[in-house]
């Protein structure tokens, strides 16, 4: 999955709630930047996000890895609305995962991204809930 795919996943999920926070924005900038793209292509993708790419391309370590930022991002505000967690459930079925997925990487998966954690032990644990 392209960086631009999972940005505009992410975009999704800070959408949800119908309330874009500063810290939604700052983390999606922070991954965009990281991975090589520029503010006005991150800016672009925020105005207008790309459509999800075909499940049936994407690797396990890509699925995981978009549920790992998307979980971050509905943290990182330090409110969880119901929205968002319906959206990351659903982003999650979608993926090929049961839902229950999302509560196992909520409980450890941290707001700050500068706190991590254990990410291939967290994975072998997440691909325990593919259907």
């Amino acid at each position: 999955m392209s960086i631009k795919s999972q940005l505009s996943m992410l975009i999704g999920l800070a959408n949800a709630d119908e309330d874009f926070a500063d810290n939604e924005r700052d983390l999606i900038m922070m991954i965009g930047k990281s991975n090589g793209l520029s503010e006005s292509e991150i800016e672009e993708l925020i105005s207008k996000p790309e459509p999800l790419p075909a499940i049936s391309a994407m690797t396990d370590d890509e699925k995981f890895d978009y549920l790992y930022n998307v979980v971050q991002l509905m943290k990182v505000d330090n409110q969880v609305y119901l929205s968002e967690i319906k959206y990351c459930e659903d982003i999650a079925d979608r993926l090929g995962f049961k839902k229950k997925v999302i509560s196992l990487l909520s409980s450890r998966i941290y707001s700050d991204p500068s706190i991590t954690t254990d990410r291939t032990q967290l994975m072998k644990d997440a691909l325990k809930y593919k259907k």
